[in-house]
C-alpha cells in the first residue's frame, strides 16, 4: 500500500510539473508597444528574452532612446525596468499570449498605460 501511495505521489508531482511547463509564457521575441501618457504618445520596441524561468533581458528602442532592459515574469505578471538619462523607466503589466498591457512609469517625467503586440 504504501508503494503505490508513493507511486501515485510521484506521478501527480511529475505530472503537475510537465502541465506548468506547458503553460509558462514565452515572451522571448520582438514586442511592438503603445504607449500613452500625460506628456503624450509613443511605440517603443522591446526585444525580451528568458534568462531563466523568472527573470528577463533585453532592450528597448523608442524616442527615449536606446537602453539594456531588465524585468521579471512570475506567472502572467511581467515587469520591465531600464534607465535613461537618470530616470527608471518602469512596465507593470500582464500577459496573454501575445499581448501585453498595464502601467508605465516614466521615472519623474510622466505616467500613463502602455499595450504591446509580440511580432511574429
Amino acid at each position: 500500500m504504501k508503494k503505490l501511495a508513493f507511486i501515485l505521489i510521484l506521478f501527480f508531482v511529475v505530472k503537475t510539473d510537465f502541465l506548468l511547463a506547458q503553460t509558462a509564457i514565452n515572451v522571448k521575441g520582438k514586442w511592438i508597444m503603445n504607449v500613452e501618457t500625460n506628456m503624450g504618445s509613443g511605440s517603443p520596441t522591446f526585444v525580451l528574452d528568458h534568462v531563466d524561468a523568472t527573470n528577463l533581458k533585453g532592450t528597448y528602442t523608442g524616442q527615449l532612446g536606446d537602453s539594456e532592459v531588465k524585468g521579471t515574469l512570475k506567472g502572467n505578471t511581467i515587469h520591465l525596468e531600464f534607465s535613461i538619462s537618470g530616470e527608471i523607466i518602469e512596465y507593470d503589466g500582464t500577459v496573454t499570449g501575445n499581448e501585453m498591457k498595464g502601467k508605465v512609469k516614466l521615472g519623474t517625467m510622466a505616467e500613463g498605460t502602455f499595450t504591446g503586440k509580440k511580432k511574429e
